[in-house]
């Protein structure tokens, strides 16, 4: 398995799993939209996106992160938006592998670090703690939506 950071040549690897990442978030299938949007992101550059794939070039999963900035700290931070990882290939390492990745970016980049949310019940949480990410129990997240 290998790991990279996307760009726009990666669209058809990327577009079947952003997908899926949807779907399995309960929206309806729209691989034209989500090629629209990936393509959007790559243009104004603004995400980063690390795509795995096998020994064959197949995508098994990704990572998406958004730039933001800690005032407080005066520090670049990210937002790990999206990771997913192909029903197929879970339990491999993949979503560590991507995590890591992730992880390694943030250093790279001098950045405070990583931030994520997630589901209640969402079983990925225990790959995000036994990769050190620490949940906040400080502060509450409130959000408004149009």
């Amino acid at each position: 398995m290998t790991i990279l950071q996307a760009k726009q040549e990666h669209l058809s690897q990327l577009v079947p799993l952003f997908d899926g990442y949807r779907v399995f978030y309960k929206q309806p299938s729209n691989p034209e939209a989500v090629r629209n949007f990936l393509s959007e992101r790559f243009k104004k550059n603004d995400s980063v996106i690390f795509l795995a794939r096998d020994e064959n070039g197949k995508g098994l999963g990704f990572t998406q992160l958004y730039p933001s900035f800690s005032s407080v700290a005066m520090q670049r931070t990210y937002i790990l938006n999206d990771l997913y990882v192909e029903a197929a290939a879970r339990g491999k390492g993949v979503g560590e592998a991507l995590m890591t990745q992730a992880k390694s970016f943030a250093i790279q980049e001098g950045s405070r670090g990583l931030t994520l949310e997630t589901d209640h019940d969402n079983p990925a949480q225990k790959l995000y703690e036994r990769l050190g990410w620490k949940k906040d129990t400080h502060v509450f997240h409130y959000t408004w939506e149009i």
